[in-house]
């Protein structure tokens, strides 16, 4: 068939019974099987392939075109390098590929041919030959193969409609059939029984891990109560929770009315100056308080301290709704539309990001976590998380608090502990959120991302301080997409132990709710086992898991300071205006007593409220809430030997230095291995144009460097000096900058030497990427120079180069922490 003809294809469905020949021609006694190069998973069968097909590889990847075999099975697109090596049978199951995507991740598929592009769907009619296959993802990838002018057009044909009629739009009854593809497999099921957990993490799902937390962060006065074991006092809040040791348990139940769905004040965290953490639901209306009850919530909310912190959230924090309609402008910004031809205009970019909000959003959040971190630095207080439900922005704020403060949680395996203990064991709806099943918009909402975004803008701006990577953050993102992990496929604990343990329910009026096993009664054997997101050797090759960390030992864990003892005294000047069992209400950077904070205080009942007395000055008066903080923290006391500069003044350094996030328009950034990831090739298929043509960015690069070298040539005095020894001029001032709030998309390279001030603008830094256009055939180009590097988007990959991006574990109390390359938020 000539290419560009108008013939009408009809290709023949893949009916039932040919499908059960396939499978039952898939041996399962081997581990995995060797099909035409593709190690399949046992039970996989390969339903189309087509031969001589390139490849679009990712800045990241290197660049160019990567020649190999396309696959489609019923489970995943599977891409195989000519160049690869003969897969292991003998080794363990990888469910995907470095070149793979499941069918459950992909949106849209798009045909693209000599002169048009076409949504292919399972109904469509092809009437030309697709040249090009592209693949949209829900996890933001856009996945470029090319057809080979050798690729037999009834191949190329083919797999496009195998493609489009295997891939379904997640729908009810879908997820269970494409677990059932990926682990349905008798031996896929016994393999997935026999796997054992990471042990050096903390699962948080046992009385035992919560008092190992409690021994970590040396707190002091808390015990873990197991009133909820039944699930009988709150259905989304975890089995095992954490409770002063004044209160016992049969005075702890009666408190659980008084808050939305019994969503209590638990504890989260210890800070080591003596500060605990806590978040809440928010008090229930028309219920009285007896005075029992009244004296146990105080106990609860105060922890031991004298004074109390209430947080609330949802005046200045972004709603699901906000959140999930700034997701869906980003995704459309980021991945445009080839299918239409529509796309932005480039001199509208960066106002059409800023209209997202996506950004304003994460700069939100990591606003009010810094606020909580400097609140908790002061010691000797609770500071809680209040919000409506208690199960969406409590995770990200009391998330990030931990991330900033806590050098644990930036490795790897303590940063998986935290997520598991403040989003799965807290009750996060993961499954509500991502809406796998599709029962309901308006429950959607991608909170888990924002939370992801907001701790990789810390990890750019504090490198060396994260044992983590960027590309475990990737990682963990793509995985959020793919519903085959237990972490992601659940609203609470209790709808986990339901489908693993097949629980059904009983109510009497005096025991409530029940979860009853029935006699012998075991899991639904046709449902498949789920393993959890951090098995990472079941998604992922040992080369590509090798990125998830920085080189460098492991920390030491801190020792416990049990009462906080680093400092018995921070900030007396602060805690002497209050009197003891006062409660302040921080919200939008400045303190206040609102009568009607506590319910029962309200009407004029027990405990005191005192406002702060303002100390006399105009130097402190006008400072909002956050500025007073820092400036208090300055000035503190610390032990001898320690010193550093925060917001300009001299002051001690404190181990525990939280990692306070600068948030001006050029500090914040776009993830671009994330968002952008996938953003050049639906713009290289835009106008269409041809695969062999050059990108237009890359050929404007090419002539403003051209016209640099003349220049430099020209102003050299003897004119002999070559023009590609000249080093890069840059410019004044950002070409890309937003005046609307200084939001910066092309920041320059960060090229190794001395670490320049983080104040200072990116700049855009244009390379030559690739010689002038020519007539030659697509060919994989060849190793870069090293000393060169464009970069279009965000900031440099973690596989470039980085100033000082090596891992600095913890120290120990008596030992000195780095000294941070950036200013604080104060500055």
């Amino acid at each position: 068939m000539l290419t560009g003809s108008k013939t009408t294809f009809k290709v023949r469905q893949m009916v039932p019974d040919i499908k059960e020949r396939m499978l039952s021609h898939s041996g399962v006694n081997a581990r995995g099987r060797d099909m035409f190069g593709l190690r399949c998973l046992p039970g996989e069968c390969v339903l189309q392939r087509a031969v001589l097909v390139r490849k679009k590889l990712t800045a990241k990847e290197g660049g160019g075109w990567l020649s190999g075999t396309l696959f489609c099975t019923h489970f995943r697109v599977a891409f195989v390098p000519q160049d690869s090596p003969k897969p292991d049978d003998n080794a363990d199951p990888v469910l995907l590929g470095d070149h793979d995507v499941a069918l459950a991740s992909i949106e849209k598929v798009v045909a693209v041919g000599p002169s048009r592009t076409k949504l292919v769907t399972a109904s469509s009619s092809l009437k030309f030959t697709p040249e090009e296959l592209v693949l949209y993802c829900r996890d933001l990838r856009v996945l470029c193969f090319l057809f080979d002018r050798l690729t037999p057009d009834t191949q190329a044909v083919e797999i496009t409609y195998t493609i489009a009629k295997t891939y379904q739009p997640l729908k009810p009854g879908t997820v269970l059939s494409f677990q059932n593809a990926a682990l349905g497999s008798v031996e896929m099921k016994q393999f997935l029984s026999n796997r054992r957990r990471d042990a050096q993490m903390n699962w948080f799902d046992s009385l035992p891990d919560w008092e190992q937390e409690l021994e970590r962060t040396g707190a002091c006065g808390w015990r873990v109560s197991s009133v909820n074991d039944r699930f009988e006092m709150s259905t989304s809040l975890p089995k095992f929770n954490v409770v002063p040791q004044k209160v016992l348990d049969t005075e702890l139940k009666k408190t659980f009315a008084h808050f939305n769905e019994g969503r209590i004040p638990r504890w989260c965290w210890r800070h080591p100056r003596g500060s605990d953490l806590l978040r809440m639901a928010s008090f229930q209306n028309n219920i009285y308080h007896e005075k029992d009850d009244i004296r146990n919530l105080e106990l609860i909310l105060f922890g031991g301290q004298s004074l109390c912190v209430v947080v609330e959230l949802g005046d200045e924090m972004p709603s699901p709704t906000d959140i999930q309609l700034a997701h869906t402008r980003l995704r459309a910004l980021c991945l445009g539309d080839i299918s239409t031809s529509v796309s932005v205009p480039d001199d509208k970019w960066l106002s059409t990001l800023e209209s997202t909000h996506w950004l304003d959003y994460t700069r939100c959040c990591l606003r009010k976590a810094a606020e909580v971190a400097c609140l908790l630095r002061g010691g000797h207080l609770t500071v809680v998380l209040q919000e409506a439900e208690d199960r969406d922005m409590t995770c990200v704020v009391s998330s990030l608090v931990q991330v900033m403060c806590d050098p644990h949680c930036r490795t790897r395996v303590g940063f998986q502990g935290l997520v598991q203990k403040e989003w799965v064991m807290a009750g996060h709806r993961f499954l509500s959120r991502i809406n796998y099943h599709r029962d309901s918009d308006k429950e959607e909402a991608p909170v888990f991302l924002l939370f992801l975004d907001c701790v990789w803008q810390l990890w750019v701006q504090y490198p060396s301080r994260f044992q983590l990577t960027g590309d475990f953050l990737l990682a963990l993102h793509d995985s959020f997409h793919l519903p085959l992990f237990s972490s992601f496929l659940a609203n609470c604990q209790r709808e986990r132990c339901k489908r693993s343990q097949n629980l059904s329910q009983s109510y009497t009026p005096v025991n409530g709710w029940r979860d009853v096993v029935p006699r012998g009664s075991f899991p639904d054997p046709s449902d498949p086992p789920l393993p959890p997101v951090w098995d990472w050797a079941l998604q992922y090759s040992s080369q590509r898991r090798e990125g998830f960390t920085q080189p460098g030992s492991l920390p030491a864990l801190p020792q416990p300071l049990f009462n906080g003892n680093l400092n018995t005294n921070p900030e007396a000047h602060r805690l002497s205006d209050s009197a003891p069992g006062s409660v302040f209400l921080l919200s939008r950077g400045s303190f206040s007593c609102s009568a009607n904070l506590l319910p029962w205080r309200s009407g004029g009942g027990s405990g005191v409220y005192r406002k702060s007395h303002r100390r006399g000055g105009s130097s402190s008066e006008n400072l909002p809430g956050l500025e007073r903080l820092l400036k208090a923290w300055a000035l503190t006391e610390l032990p001898q030997g320690h010193t550093t500069t925060i917001s300009g003044l001299q002051g001690p350094l404190d181990p525990y230095e939280p990692l306070l996030p600068l948030l001006l328009g050029p500090c914040l950034g776009v993830w671009r291995d994330c968002y952008l990831r996938g953003a050049l090739h639906a713009q290289a298929f835009s106008h269409p144009i041809s695969s062999s043509t050059q990108h237009p960015v890359e050929q404007l690069a090419w002539e403003v460097q051209q016209l640099r070298d003349k220049l430099a040539l020209a102003s050299s005095p003897t004119n002999t000096v070559p023009a590609k020894t000249q080093e890069p001029r840059q410019t004044d001032s950002n070409l890309n900058q937003n005046t609307n709030n200084s939001t910066f998309l092309f920041p320059a390279c960060r090229h190794p030497g001395p670490v320049v001030s983080r104040t200072t603008p990116p700049i855009l830094n244009l390379q030559p990427m690739v010689p002038p256009v020519s007539s030659a055939p697509l060919s994989r180009p060849g190793p870069r120079d090293s000393s060169k590097h464009t970069f279009l988007f965000g900031h440099p990959s973690s596989s470039e180069a980085r100033p000082d991006q090596r891992y600095y574990p913890a120290p120990n109390n008596n030992a000195k922490l780095p000294k941070s390359n950036g200013p604080s938020l104060g500055s």
